[in-house]
């Protein structure tokens, strides 16, 4: 992966690099190193972003549905 679709993928999870780095346990600045010319990004961590948004996107249509109040409808018709 290089560094554009590394910066495009922090971007689409809504993830700055210092966010990032909190959620691993390390800094912004490693993070922001990433991709530079000695520094490659690890292997993992397309997966890792990709699986990231697609749980976003999860909880989204989770919360859609809850607020919606299909599930209730179904509880009490099955009652």
């Amino acid at each position: 992966m290089d560094k554009h679709l590394f910066n495009d993928l922090l971007k689409t999870a809504g993830l700055s690099k210092k966010e990032f780095g909190e959620i691993l346990g390390t800094t912004g600045a490693t993070i922001s190193n990433w991709g530079n010319e000695d520094r490659e990004i690890p292997y993992w961590v397309e997966s890792w972003l990709n699986l990231y948004i697609e749980n976003q996107h999860c909880k989204q249509i989770k919360e859609a549905i809850s607020k919606s109040g299909v599930c209730d409808l179904m509880d009490k018709k099955s009652k």
